[in-house]
């Protein structure tokens, strides 16, 4: 599993596991389970959370499959920016961490931009790491300016990442964004890299797929894990998908492909004000 640094310099895999939705449907609980059991087993040991997902149950569920693993996982969870004042941040945290059954996080992000003034999120989250109950912090859904306006904040440069929408049909980043953050050494979460399977799979994708003998999504995956500094974290609520997400990892695209990709599913031109689902 090729490696990603963060601004501190500590490494991460590129290819990690989403869990947007899942621990919702106790039907599917144990299936959930064993795929991301299966998941960390096979190098993608960065698992994406947030107190937002089913209220919590999708925290429930990760401390459930990562009980014996916990050593293992780069573990990343969000708060609720209604959440994110000095103290509620630290409340937020201690929830999540109960949650989870573990006593500290790997990454703590703000999922997204609220009315509570940064300077307030990032003296909770400074407070949280003096504390050892969080090992790096982060934002999610930042755009460029959002970005300035924080790095602008005191102690806003010690932010490790920012995560959002980003694929092959969501290229906004591209123009301002990704720049932005790769001058500072900051890898770029992409979540929904295939756009939560909703990516048309017909046309290039389809043909590059056939060729190969691969599914289409698999080439969308393996398109986004080529950009340099992005990490990326589909969700994969089966091991027969994790399998076929571990897969596009080595999925090596030639320039003749990715020229076909571009053409098909353009950069962008213009600066596009940043997406999200």
């Amino acid at each position: 599993m090729r490696d990603i640094t963060f601004p501190g310099g500590e490494t991460v895999p590129v290819l990690g596991q989403g869990t947007w939705m899942m621990g919702e449907k106790p039907e599917r609980r144990r299936e959930e389970i064993d795929a991301l059991r299966l998941g960390v087993s096979l190098g993608m040991t960065l698992v994406d959370t947030a107190e937002m997902y089913g209220e919590g149950a999708t925290e429930r569920l990760v401390g459930e499959a990562l009980d014996g693993l916990r050593d293992e996982v780069f573990l990343v969870s969000k708060v609720y920016p209604h959440n994110a004042s000095q103290r509620g941040v630290i409340a937020a945290c201690e929830r999540s961490l109960e949650r989870l059954g573990t006593d500290h996080l790997d990454l703590y992000l703000l999922h997204w931009r609220g009315e509570v003034p940064l300077r307030e999120t990032i003296a909770g989250f400074e407070t949280l790491r003096q504390a050892g109950k969080i090992r790096h912090w982060g934002v999610s859904n930042f755009d460029t300016d959002d970005m300035e306006e924080l790095f602008d904040t005191p102690g806003g440069n010690a932010c490790a990442t920012d995560q959002v929408l980003y694929n092959l049909s969501r290229r906004g980043p591209e123009y301002d964004l990704a720049p932005w953050l790769a001058e500072r050494g900051m890898p770029m979460m992409a979540y929904s890299p295939i756009e939560q399977g909703r990516l048309r799979t017909t046309g290039v994708l389809a043909d590059i797929a056939r060729a190969r003998h691969v599914e289409p999504l698999q080439i969308a995956l393996a398109w986004v894990l080529h950009r340099p500094g992005v990490i990326a974290i589909p969700k994969a609520s089966s091991q027969a998908h994790v399998r076929a997400n571990y897969a596009a990892h080595d999925i090596d695209l030639t320039g003749e492909e990715l020229t076909q990709l571009d053409h098909h599913f353009e950069a962008p031109w213009r600066k596009r004000p940043l997406e999200m689902i």
